[in-house]
Formats: structure tokens, C-alpha cells, sequence
């Protein structure tokens, strides 16, 4: 089934209903989202030749017309590339040439010089377009037919660790991370309004799904991104209002709620994953926000669903295992199973910490012309992760770090999120990044990348003293750096490779 009959029933039950909207301002309701959905659907089939299976690039901000193009691509059978958006116009042509896209949307059109896209994809602009849209025969009144299995996203890893991958998603998997939000995450009801802070190539863009079925109202910020003043405003004006949220923005918000006063009026739920969201950040999110955070676990590999963990678990402060609840990423989500597993692909007793693997209807169905990689993760069913973690008595997931994050120093292992979680607790400490560096005594030695608050002062003197009062020694940073900010992606991860880079280079001029 095309996941594209979502949006074709929800206006056809609910064609007054508001859908889309640019801040606080509606520019459609379901029938005239549908509407145009098939103008553009007509459009790229009849103006461009796409057609089933095809592929077409996303390279923009978040706009209304995002959803309207995925939805138009969908709509003809084609399948969707959206790439993130800060990416160098060299590193999405690389993802087009990989993609083989026959096209390439963008803000404006001008994004690429002659010769940069490969040949035959076409650079087109998606904004002022609509006079030349209209002219297109208002055809395809039904989705194209498409199997569970046919791919729909075509999404690509963010290469913080290297050469980015095509993670083949199918209708079905869509389908499948969709319906597990309301059973695990959060209730949708046509009052919601959810807002695209985040960028909708990501995690956002895939909340969109369950969204469009329950009929509720999709909102794009004005800013086209995350401000967190500006969402503040939004809920007071919209009621309502849900948003998945990296960990960074999730402390910028609470950062600008206290300025404020702020104490999340009209915000229904923040669902928050892609990174680590240490104890002491969540603690005073909870106290800021009250019961509206929801944690997910997640990869591009089995979209926003391994775990989840939900509001009350994470506000009941009063409940002798919340520290340990909030310290895990939750339980598997109705449509996976879990399991953890030794060097040797074994499954390990509860509390051993190993390799994460998932089993589900939302696992991908392989990297898109990588048959090397498809086979080192996909094995009898089951996606091995390269993320580390364990499963307690009760079924929660503890992560621990990436496989490739462990710091093997004088022989032992250092999990980089241990060291994290305790620097976080400093009061000086706005921000940490823990990473490994080559040392000829140790093998690896701990460095702490710091980010200070602005009214503390912090060196590395006190932050050993407040470390060894409460983690081993061993595991203490061997140095620290302070930085004004920590290299992220749009999605909110930390850019470790670049900070390893950084350390290699400084090492090698030193020498």
C-alpha cells in the first residue's frame, strides 16, 4: 500500500480541517493539501518524466511545500531523498550521484553551477512555481498502487563516522514507525498541531505520517528552523502544540524558558532522541516543562523506534526508580524486538552490556547499493546497530555508547556517555563531549571537550575534583578542552569525527 493513501483519505473524511500552516497563519486545509499534492504530482510526471521508483531530491529548508512535494512523490510511486539542508551543495550532488536522481528540488534553483549535479538530474526551484503548477492537467485523483516492500525514503546517514549511506525505507516500514507512535509515544487527536522545528529530511519530517492520518495541523516557523522563542509563541497561539527535539534544543529551550518565565503553556509533548540527554539536563527540563518530555531510541536504520519512554516515567521524580528509568531510553516499541549480543553475535544475560540488535517491521530493508554493508548489519532478520547498551530485569535499554565511541585505555573500556552524564552535573558545565586520543602509554587517553556556562568558571582542576568524588579515577579526562560550542549536525548529534580530527591535527603540528 502507498503511504500516500493517508493523505488522500484524511482529506476526503476531513476536507475543511485545518492541515498546513505557516506560523500561525493557515495556508491549507486537507482538501486543498491534497489538492495540490496532485498538481505537483501531475507536474513532476508530465513536466519531468518521473516516474515509479524514481528519485527525487529534497535539498531545502523546511517549508510547507516540503510536505507537499513529499507527498506529490509518493503520490506518483517515486521515491523521496531529502537531504539535510546545512550539507555543502558538493556533499548533497554526491548523494544525488549515489541516489541516481532524476531530480534535485531546492529553494530557489540556483543552488548548483553547470556540471555539479550529475547528468540527468535536474536542479528545480520549488518556491514560485505555483503559476507554472497550475498549468499542469490536474490528473492522478488516487495514489499510485505500490507493494509494502517498495521503497518510499531514501534516507541517508548523517556520516558523522564517514561516507554517508542510503537507508532503504519502505511504505511498510513507514507505516510501521507510524503506528507505533500512538501505542508507545503519544496520543494524536485533530487538535494537535505539530510543529517542523527540527529539520523534516530527519526525524520531524518522519512525524509527519501519523500526523496526516489522525487529520491534525502540520506547522513550519516562520524562521524555518528552531528558535526556541519563537515555539514558545507558537503553542500560546496554537494550543496543542507537539515537536520532536534533539537533546541541544531541548536545553536551549529550557535555557529560554527560565529567561522567560516560561512554563510550556500550549506545548503538549516534546519527544526528544537522536543524541544523549544526560540526568542533569533532563532533571531541570522536567522541572521547566512538567510532564510533557517523551524520550525515543531510534536509528535512520529502524526510523524513531527501538524504545520509548514515556511522560509520566520521566516526571514521576518522586518514584525510587526514576534515576534509572530516565538514565535508560525505555522499552522496545510495539512493532520490534531487542536483543543484546557479544563480539561474537551471542545474546548476553540481562544487565551485560553489548551490542544492541532489533527485529521488526520498521527495520530497514538494506543500504541502497552497498549488498557489503547490507550484509555486515542485516543478519537473519536482525539489525545490528553498533550502538551499545544493555536490557535490566524489567526490559529498559541502557545505551552505553557507539561501538566505535569506546575508549579502550591501559586495557579497560570507558564508555564516553558515563563520563559525560557525571561532567554534566557540574553547574559550570552547559555543554560536555567526551572522545578518545591516541596515547603511546595508555593506548587511548580521555579528553573532555567543555563548553562552560557563562556565569561559572570552570578549569581542570575542579572538574577532576568533581569527577573522582563520584566516578573511578581511571575514567577521569586525562585533559580538557574549553570551546564556545561543540560541532553538531542538523540533527543536534555531536560531530565527534571532527573533534578526534582536531585532536590528530593539533598532535601532529605539536610534533
Amino acid at each position: 500500500m502507498n503511504i500516500a493513501h493517508w493523505l488522500n483519505d484524511a482529506a476526503r473524511r476531513w476536507p475543511e480541517r485545518p492541515a498546513l500552516f505557516r506560523g500561525t497563519e493557515q495556508v491549507a486545509d486537507y482538501a486543498e493539501f491534497a489538492r495540490r499534492v496532485r498538481v505537483r504530482a501531475a507536474f513532476l510526471r508530465e513536466e519531468y518524466g518521473v516516474q515509479p521508483g524514481d528519485r527525487v531530491a529534497l535539498f531545502m529548508k523546511n517549508c510547507c511545500e516540503y510536505l507537499e512535494l513529499f507527498y506529490a512523490i509518493w503520490w506518483i510511486g517515486a521515491v523521496a531523498v531529502p537531504i539535510n539542508c546545512k550539507l555543502h551543495a558538493a556533499e548533497a550532488g554526491w548523494i544525488a550521484e549515489n541516489a541516481e536522481a532524476r531530480l534535485m528540488v531546492t529553494d530557489d534553483g540556483q543552488v548548483f553551477a553547470a556540471g555539479e549535479l550529475p547528468v540527468p538530474c535536474t536542479e528545480v526551484a520549488v518556491h514560485g512555481s505555483l503559476a507554472a503548477l497550475a498549468t499542469a492537467r490536474e490528473a492522478l485523483n488516487v495514489p499510485a498502487s505500490r507493494n509494502t516492500d517498495d521503497l518510499a525514503w531514501l534516507f541517508y546517514t548523517s556520516g558523522t563516522t564517514g561516507r554517508s549511506k542510503g537507508v532503504m525505507l519502505s511504505h511498510g516500514n513507514l507505516m510501521a514507525m507510524s503506528l507505533c507512535y500512538p501505542l508507545d509515544v503519544d496520543q494524536v487527536s485533530a487538535d494537535d498541531a505539530v510543529v517542523y522545528a527540527a529539520p523534516m529530511s530527519h526525524g520531524a519530517g518522519l512525524y509527519n505520517f501519523i500526523h496526516v492520518r489522525c487529520g491534525a495541523r502540520h506547522v513550519v516557523p516562520e524562521s524555518r528552523g528552531f528558535k526556541a522563542a519563537e515555539l514558545f509563541d507558537l503553542a500560546r497561539g496554537l494550543e496543542q502544540v507537539s515537536l520532536f527535539a534533539a537533546p541541544t534544543m531541548v536545553k536551549r529551550m529550557v535555557e529560554e524558558a527560565k529567561r522567560q518565565g516560561y512554563s510550556g503553556e500550549g506545548l503538549k509533548s516534546v519527544i526528544y532522541g537522536g543524541a544523549p540527554m544526560y540526568v542533569a539536563d533532563l532533571r531541570e527540563a522536567v522541572e521547566v516543562f512538567g510532564p510533557r518530555l517523551i524520550q525515543i531510541y531510534g536509528q535512520g536504520e529502524s526510523p524513531m523506534t527501538v524504545t520509548a519512554l514515556g511522560r509520566q516515567a520521566i516526571a514521576d521524580r518522586a518514584n525510587p526508580n526514576w534515576e534509572r528509568w530516565v538514565a535508560s531510553v525505555g522499552m522496545a516499541q510495539s512493532c520490534v524486538e531487542i536483543k543484546i549480543v557479544d563480539a561474537q553475535r551471542h545474546a548476553v544475560a540481562s544487565g551485560q552490556a553489548g551490542e544492541i540488535a532489533v527485529r521488526g517491521a520498521t527495520v530497514m530493508q538494506g543500504y541502497w547499493r552497498n549488498e557489503v554493508a547490507t550484509r555486515e548489519t542485516l543478519v537473519d532478520g536482525w539489525l545490528f546497530t553498533g550502538d551499545i547498551g544493555y536490557l535490566d530485569p524489567d526490559g529498559c535499554l541502557t545505551l552505553t555508547d557507539r561501538s566505535k565511541d569506546v575508549i579502550i585505555s591501559g586495557g579497560s573500556n570507558v564508555y564516553p556517555r558515563e563520563v559525560e552524564e557525571v561532567l554534566a552535573t557540574h553547574p559550570g558545565v552547559f555543554e560536555v563531549c567526551v572522545v578518545g586520543e591516541a596515547d603511546a602509554e595508555w593506548g587511548e587517553s580521555v579528553v573532555a571537550f567543555v563548553v562552560a556556562r557563562e556565569e561559572q568558571a570552570v578549569d581542570q582542576h575542579g572538574l577532576n575534583e568533581w569527577f573522582v568524588s563520584r566516578m573511578a579515577s581511571f575514567k577521569k579526562p586525562k585533559k580538557y578542552v574549553f570551546c564556545a560550542e561543540l560541532p553538531k549536525n542538523s540533527y543536534g548529534k555531536v560531530l565527534k569525527t571532527d573533534l578526534r580530527l582536531w585532536l590528530k591535527e593539533r598532535s601532529a603540528a605539536a610534533v
